[in-house]
């Protein structure tokens, strides 16, 4: 087995050109990945092993830090740094935000009437092509339309209109990866990928995570609290002309007849929002996630003995859990579970890799 060795590359935010390798330069924490959402990880520079360059390849807002699998050059993550403190210590610290958090900083305009999901949301993400980091759009449709409209004035950035999207039933997934612009590995790009689904879901998958073997605990959290759980859902609008606007009632009417009890759940999806059509579309997702409550699976690994990340599975793949008999008193007889990677986080100086897997 072959350890998790991270190389860290700077690179120029606007080109995606490398700019500088930085050995000296150490992750603090995991670096992670979530579908649609920002992480974050704390960095320390060593000035004494530092580059000459050091400043200009690390200038918040100016460059990207990219994470590169030693043994496979495969980048598994890259982070904007925003802030960088120094000053008497020969250290450098830094918080890098994951490349989603560019798009919190750009905002939409868009308008499109009976337009695939996918293609609503390639198009809000337009901007981003316009003097901006390296990105290009890669959307698949999801045979899913609707109409849709932010203006300008209404000064909703690119991921907050993404997360009210996502929030809708029929809506893609999101995430973006990092990769190499060509074979020659001397920039990267960053890909947004506008997906029915992120990641390979097979029947069977290749990837297995066992224990006794390369996973050293498991956590499963099972969850129907306020939030997590409902067989009936409202979703609410903006007041208007002295009335709410609201979505139908969306019951899990199965689950009711099966004994179920009714969990009610009320919400407003965001601001901004009271068309009906959109109002249902939120509701019956979210009833869709909720019907019965959350399962997720947290496993501690050997990152050096697991199967890589980056080249084995990645992010949204589905991947199979394999407990032994008498392994776990959770599970005396032994469980076998396939679920998705939601996320991951690697600690690469510990030889730790915990994928967070979700049941659908």
């Amino acid at each position: 087995m072959t350890a998790v060795e991270i190389t860290w590359l700077a690179c120029d935010l606007r080109t995606g050109r490398i700019a500088e390798e930085l050995p000296a330069l150490r992750a603090t924490g995991p670096i992670s990945r979530r579908i649609g959402s920002v992480t974050n990880t704390n960095l320390s520079l060593d000035l004494a092993g530092a580059p000459a360059e050091w400043e200009a390849a690390t200038d918040p807002a100016r460059t990207l830090l990219v994470a590169v699998d030693r043994a496979t050059a495969v980048p598994l993550w890259s982070g904007i740094p925003l802030p960088r403190v120094g000053g008497s210590s020969n250290l450098a610290t830094f918080t890098a935000a994951s490349a989603e958090c560019y798009l919190d900083r750009r905002y939409a305009a868009y308008a499109g009437t009976a337009v695939d999901r996918s293609t609503v949301m390639a198009g809000v993400a337009a901007p981003l092509l316009v003097d901006g980091p390296p990105f290009v759009i890669d959307d698949e449709p999801t045979g899913s339309t609707m109409d849709y409209t932010v203006a300008d004035e209404d000064d909703k950035t690119i991921l907050s209109t993404f997360q009210e999207l996502d929030g809708q039933e029929g809506a893609p997934e999101w995430t973006v990866d990092t990769a190499w612009t060509t074979t020659a590995q001397t920039s990267v790009e960053l890909v947004l990928r506008i997906h029915p689904t992120i990641g390979i879901q097979p029947a069977i998958p290749a990837t297995v995570f066992d224990m006794p073997g390369c996973v050293a605990d498991y956590t499963l959290t099972e969850s129907y609290e306020r939030g997590r759980g409902a067989t009936q859902v409202i979703a609410r609008g903006d007041t208007q002309g002295g009335g709410r606007t609201s979505s139908s009632v969306h019951t899990a009417d199965d689950l009711i007849a099966a004994g179920w009890c009714r969990w009610d759940h009320r919400y407003s999806p965001g601001p901004g929002i009271s068309d009906v059509t959109q109002l249902d579309a939120h509701a019956a997702q979210s009833l869709a996630l909720m019907r019965t409550g959350s399962r997720a699976w947290t496993l501690q690994a050997a990152a050096s003995a697991a199967p890589r990340l980056g080249t084995d599975w990645a992010l949204g793949d589905s991947i199979t859990l394999a407990v032994a008999a008498s392994c776990a008193p959770r599970h005396p007889a032994g469980i076998t579970v396939t679920a998705r990677a939601w996320g991951w986080e690697l600690d690469a100086g510990a030889d730790k890799l915990v994928p967070i897997l979700l049941e659908d």
